[in-house]
């Protein structure tokens, strides 16, 4: 007797199967149906979805990216739910990531730079005459020895016929980061899969634009503001860059020229700065920064990209105190890779 069970989501009407005690979302990746998702612990929240007909099994305990008035509403993160019958879900389906192909690349390495001494960058080249689709905001699976499997966010913006990506890695310490500090040297072949996930720039909006990134997650923001300066955007912006040092905001003078050239509004904010640093700008944690300066969020379109617990308290304050709509918080969450 087949244990598999179909799941159905609308308004697309796509379907594909899970399995008993598989989580919605792993089944959704396994059948590569893009559904929209990010940290995949119930921490962030995009992977919301409502049921319409079923029964699930809902650890509402991990699923602390959920309201109760979204609960109250039906709604489940699909990390955090398994099938126990056929079910049918209302999506909230990421049409600007729908049609983008997800494929396997061998990219060789053009250049290593340390922006500081934790973070590097590094270039990929694609084979000659190729060029990678992809959205602002998305990320590669980089291929290690073994299969082993890490997320790297892409910081470069899309732009056809360039045929390079560009990443920043910083040192925690995990395979790909030390082969990126110790090893990697330029014709270095690098296996990825992608691009993959949905932490992508909204269409069809024109609300102010606001950006909150910790440490490395400024890279996916990086892309996503280069992405609107090249399209002439007239969409108010603002971006709020913490680190718990000043040279943890390692491409500062690049945000500092947005602010100059494109009339971005950029705050860095500083939580652990030492006297020998001389920092002069704010301090403190990067989300009390926003919570600071804005009484309202609810005209806004905010995105946030970070660790972990950085995304969990802006998720909470902003929408529970700053009246933010849940549907205009999109979050990616940077784990050590």
């Amino acid at each position: 007797m087949s244990t598999n069970l179909k799941i159905s989501c609308l308004p697309v009407e796509m379907t594909f199967e899970a399995t008993a005690g598989e989580s919605i979302l792993a089944a959704a990746l396994r059948a590569e149906v893009v559904l929209p998702h990010s940290c995949k612990t119930g921490l962030c929240g995009t992977c919301r979805a409502r049921v319409v007909d079923g029964q699930v099994d809902f650890d509402a305990a991990k699923a602390r990216g959920l309201s109760r008035h979204d609960r109250d509403e039906g709604h489940v993160l699909l990390c955090q739910t398994r099938a126990v019958s056929d079910v049918t879900l209302e999506c909230n389906i990421v049409e600007e990531t729908r049609n983008v192909p997800v494929r396997r690349v061998a990219a060789r390495v053009a250049g290593v730079e340390a922006l500081s001494d934790d973070v590097r960058r590094i270039r990929l080249a694609l084979p000659e005459g190729e060029t990678l689709g992809f959205v602002a905001g998305q990320h590669m699976n980089v291929v290690m020895s073994g299969g082993v499997r890490r997320c790297v966010s892409l910081a470069n913006a899309p732009s056809s016929g360039d045929g390079w990506l560009e990443m920043h890695l910083r040192n925690y310490g995990g395979v790909l980061s030390r082969y990126v500090f110790e090893s990697a040297k330029d014709g270095d072949l690098m296996r990825m899969e992608g691009p993959l996930g949905t932490f992508v720039l909204r269409n069809g909006s024109d609300r102010p634009l606001l950006f909150v990134a910790s440490g490395t997650g400024f890279s996916p923001v990086k892309a996503m503001i280069e992405t609107l300066i090249r399209q002439r955007s007239g969409r108010p912006m603002a971006l709020y860059w913490g680190g718990r040092r000043p040279s943890d905001l390692y491409l500062h003078e690049l945000a500092s020229r947005w602010h100059d050239e494109a009339r971005l509004i950029y705050v860095p904010v500083v939580s652990d700065g030492l006297a020998t640093d001389a920092w002069q700008g704010r301090t403190g944690f990067v989300h009390q920064a926003v919570i600071d300066d804005f009484d309202d969020l609810s005209g806004h379109d905010v995105y946030v990209c970070g660790a972990p617990a950085m995304v969990e308290a802006a998720r909470r304050e902003f929408i529970g105190a700053r009246g933010l709509p849940s549907r205009q918080f999109f979050a990616d969450v940077f784990q050590p890779s």
